[in-house]
């Protein structure tokens, strides 16, 4: 939801422009002058369009056409929850109408406002100064801080998803993912799968999660050096904190090559905190007093990597979404194995 010409692509929807406009007039009072739609580009499961006024500025966020499986593409949720969230002063973008009469587009879609602001989705920052960068990697670890120190019941939500023994039910849950999609061996990946059970902490702590926060699903103020939303609510469920955190802290265990990390770079010169400096950052902010471990970065990364094998293994049978899928593919192995380094630390 970037304000940024090089995300939006003004071809033609694939429904009726005309009977949305209609239907948002009648629905949203003030909207004056012609509407105009532009796609969203990126890699959005749910399709995604700027719906611009003359008088007001919106974003609409769809389900895809066609069948689709019971649970998937949940844009009611992504709705839900960033409503609960905006009014415990979560930074979200403001939800304005869900609508799931498919007599108006073809799927369920909602509408909310659109932000100015700035995305990134090279870990790096490119073209800012060392001192924009330290204070947008703060800000970043203290909107998921603020995040995590909601509690789901004070909002409504705390039947958004299972409560408890949270990584138990992942572990299984990716797997089972990994016995479905493999397209290959992978002893790193065994390991993980026999080491992880076993290593579970006691802790069970239960929050609102996003599911994919990264410095890619956050937005930025158009100039100042902080975050004005959290983007991409898809993945969001109830969840443990710390795999939260240890999702936004993979691009310290990977390279700029593998899906934009950050090994390798200069972080002192470019202003980047280190992982323990951002971990810092979210510690000060957060209310639940847990510190993340090698348990929650391996995690992490064995999630990753068997979300990355699920890709190949969709290139290999000739049905990935995605044109740049099979390249993106072998990332798997690399995830893998930088999951298994993580077993070497101390705790």
């Amino acid at each position: 939801m970037a304000d940024n010409p090089s995300t939006a692509q003004a071809h033609p929807p694939d429904f009726d422009a005309e009977r949305l406009d209609r239907f948002l007039r009648a629905s949203i009072p003030g909207l004056g002058g012609p509407m105009t739609l532009e796609r969203i580009a990126g890699g959005q499961s749910n399709p995604t369009f700027f719906v611009s006024y003359e008088t007001r500025q919106l974003v609409l966020r769809k389900q895809p056409p066609g069948e689709l499986l019971p649970s998937a593409h949940a844009i009611d949720r992504e709705y839900r929850v960033m409503g609960a969230l905006k009014k415990a002063g979560v930074l979200v973008p403001t939800v304005v109408l869900y609508c799931d009469d498919r007599e108006v587009i073809g799927t369920p879609f909602y509408i909310m406002d659109r932000l100015e602001g700035r995305v990134f989705h090279d870990g790096a920052l490119p073209g800012l100064s060392s001192d924009e960068r330290r204070l947008m990697y703060r800000s970043h670890a203290q909107g998921l801080a603020a995040l995590h120190n909601v509690d789901p019941a004070s909002v409504g939500l705390s039947d958004y998803g299972k409560s408890g023994n949270y990584f138990a039910r992942q572990i299984g849950r990716w797997t089972k993912q990994w016995e479905l999609s493999r397209t290959r061996t992978d002893a790193n990946i065994d390991r993980l799968i026999e080491w992880l059970p076993k290593n579970i902490p006691d802790d069970d702590a239960t929050v609102v999660t996003h599911g994919d926060f990264r410095i890619g699903n956050v937005m930025f103020h158009p100039q100042e050096p902080r975050v004005i939303a959290i983007l991409d609510w898809e993945l969001s469920t109830l969840g443990h904190p710390l795999a939260d955190l240890a999702h936004a802290c993979m691009g310290w265990h990977s390279a700029p090559h593998e899906y934009g990390g950050l090994i390798g770079l200069d972080l002192a010169a470019l202003g980047i905190p280190s992982e323990a400096e951002f971990t810092e950052a979210y510690y000060e902010a957060a209310n639940h007093g847990l510190r993340m471990t090698r348990f929650h970065m391996a995690f992490a990364l064995f999630r990753f990597a068997v979300i990355f094998e699920g890709i190949a293994a969709r290139a290999k049978a000739g049905n990935a979404a995605d044109a740049n899928a099979a390249a993106v593919g072998p990332l798997a192995a690399s995830f893998a194995q930088h999951a298994v380094d993580v077993l070497s630390r101390d705790r």
